[in-house]
């Protein structure tokens, strides 16, 4: 954390324009560069005074003559120091140059040595090229500086944009440095825009940036402040140097507070609030994308509250929230796009005999990804919408059901899930006899798995309407038995032909002896009530043992067979 004195100096106009520069070059580069250039030109001096002659491949080589080298490498430092180093390098290669030509002028009219004239020419030429390449790259550095000044303010309002508060967020990161980023949005901003206009929109905008960019310099601040605007009527804000969360929302209020003051345009008042959500590095999250997503999704969950309090710190719960509504999002789109698919889970009795499939609900976002069937099932349930999720499931796999056992005369079922919401609807039955018609599959081939907990929400409706089906000749099978909360008494009334036993049972089923007795309890009061049982979820071979002892019918699980798309399901029939 920032100490108060840095606080006091590096504040807003300071951190933009570190954002905005290029970095410097290393002070240590400068330092090698001047060290070579100094080694090259004592080495240039003692090589153009030696007298030696070396012999290579009987050829005699004036070792003068290598000054030339040396000094062109002492000339390459030189014009580095002043691509690398602008103005100060500049200078700094001016002065070396010209320091030469004393000892270059007295050597060749003191002492007679003309062979240094190719060495004041080179330098004239040294030095004239530094001024080009000087001239030419301020040029291209003021083009470049103007060009980045652009790309991180915000055209309208003047102050940082979207890419500056990263680059920010993303060199604070570097530095392991504790802050808060904090997501604003406008309240009712675009009633302003829909009544009086964009333009006035735009001059109410540019006073809240005037205001908040005098709050975020201000040097009295307890903490450091950086204004952003993304676009539109949000805003983010990046605080440092505080020294708790206390401090963070003291720093957020004032911004509230301002905001809140009478905005006058041509003669019109204005009188705006904002919602404002935050989260923290390294504690809520590691990158920009995720604190910015988690800001956001506080500032929308203020947004979206009736409270008073319009500052909220993100918590995972949130996430939570937030995520539920991308996932419903994603739902409704595949609903509307029917994309929602299906894969079939086979079934088989204890002896490994196909029996069916169950078709299960399978989804996948915009790029294509796998949604787990835990993810949007859940939300699918809670929005209301189960219901278009069966209905799609059930149509599709009926229209393969029925033709793949029309043209391999196969006798085996397809299983579908039916949540009580949809049991309980007025034209479940019509949907029934409709789809059935159109896939050509027979009633005998189709099973419907109902949980047991519409035994206790809803018994009398949910027998009449099972009833109807039983009559249609379709088999009903009890999901999930033994996690609900039915009694015997309801399960004696219900006429399934199929129980099914729940996965977190057969998991533990082997881990203690009460833990088997209970699945064979389960298994017995199955054969009792004149019902086949099926486990589900058997995935181990100590499992399959078990339950071929205690009398399970049939076996569902990743043993003998995960859920599979359509024609890979196909080839376990032919």
């Amino acid at each position: 954390m920032m100490n108060k004195k840095d606080s006091k100096t590096n504040k807003f106009a300071t951190t933009l324009n570190n954002v905005s520069v290029n970095k410097e070059v290393s002070k240590v580069v400068l330092i090698f560069l001047l060290l070579l250039f100094f080694i090259a030109n004592f080495i240039t001096q003692n090589l153009s005074q030696s007298q030696d002659i070396w012999m290579i491949n009987g050829q005699p080589l004036h070792v003068s003559m290598l000054a030339g080298v040396t000094a062109s490498l002492g000339n390459i430092c030189i014009l580095l120091i002043v691509i690398l180093f602008g103005k100060v390098g500049f200078i700094i290669s001016l002065l070396l140059l010209l320091s030469q030509f004393p000892r270059l002028l007295s050597a060749i009219f003191l002492g007679h040595n003309y062979a240094t004239v190719q060495g004041v020419f080179t330098n004239l030429l040294t030095i004239t090229a530094s001024v080009i390449i000087f001239m030419n790259h301020r040029r291209v550095v003021n083009y470049q500086k103007k060009m980045r000044e652009q790309a991180i303010t915000d055209q309208l309002t003047g102050i940082p944009n979207r890419f500056a508060c990263f680059e920010l967020m993303n060199d604070l990161i570097s530095k392991h440095e504790k802050f808060v980023l904090v997501s604003t949005d406008l309240n009712n901003f675009k009633s302003i825009n829909d009544t009086m206009g964009h333009t006035v929109g735009n001059e109410v905008l540019i006073e809240i940036c005037k205001r908040w960019k005098a709050i975020a310099s201000d040097p009295e601040n307890e903490t450091v402040d950086f204004l952003a605007r993304p676009g539109g009527d949000e805003f983010l804000l990046v605080i440092r140097s505080y020294e708790d969360t206390a401090a963070v929302e003291r720093a957020i209020q004032r911004y509230q507070d301002a905001l809140e003051q009478k905005i006058t345009i041509d003669d019109c008042d204005y009188f705006l609030n904002a919602s404002f959500g935050y989260a923290e590095y390294p504690t809520d999250a590691e990158t920009p994308i995720v604190l910015i997503s988690y800001a956001d999704t506080a500032m929308h969950e203020v947004k979206d509250s009736s409270k008073n309090d319009r500052i909220l710190h993100f918590t995972q719960d949130l996430a939570k929230i937030e995520q539920n509504l991308a996932t419903e999002r994603k739902i409704r789109n595949a609903l509307e796009q029917d994309t929602i698919f299906y894969y079939l889970q086979p079934q088989y009795d204890v002896d490994h005999k196909l029996r069916g499939f169950e078709a299960l609900a399978r989804m996948k976002d915009a790029d294509g990804n796998m949604i787990s069937p835990g993810v949007f099932i859940p939300v699918a349930e809670k929005i209301g919408l189960i219901d278009k999720v069966d209905l799609s499931v059930f149509r599709k796999s009926a229209m393969f059901f029925g033709k793949l056992i029309n043209e391999t005369n196969a006798d085996i079922t397809l299983s579908i899930n039916i949540s009580v919401r949809h049991l309980m609807k007025n034209n479940f039955m019509d949907e029934i006899r409709d789809i059935l018609e159109k896939s050509n599959l027979q009633p005998k081939n189709l099973e419907i798995e109902i949980t047991e907990s519409i035994m206790i929400d809803s018994i009398d409706k949910a027998l009449e309407v099972i009833g109807e089906i039983k009559d249609m000749g379709i088999k009903i099978a009890i999901d999930d038995f033994g996690t609900g909360y039915s009694s015997l008494s309801y399960l004696n009334k219900f006429p399934a032909d199929l129980l099914k036993v729940d996965k977190s049972f057969i998991d533990e089923m082997n881990a203690s002896e009460s833990s088997r007795q209970y699945v064979a309890t389960i298994i017995s009061i199955g054969h009792i009530m004149n019902l086949d049982v099926i486990s589900e979820g058997v995935e181990e071979p100590e499992q399959l043992e078990t339950l071929k002892e205690i009398g399970c019918d049939f076996i569902q699980g990743f043993i003998w067979g995960k859920p599979l798309p359509p024609e890979e399901a196909e080839k376990l029939v032919l």
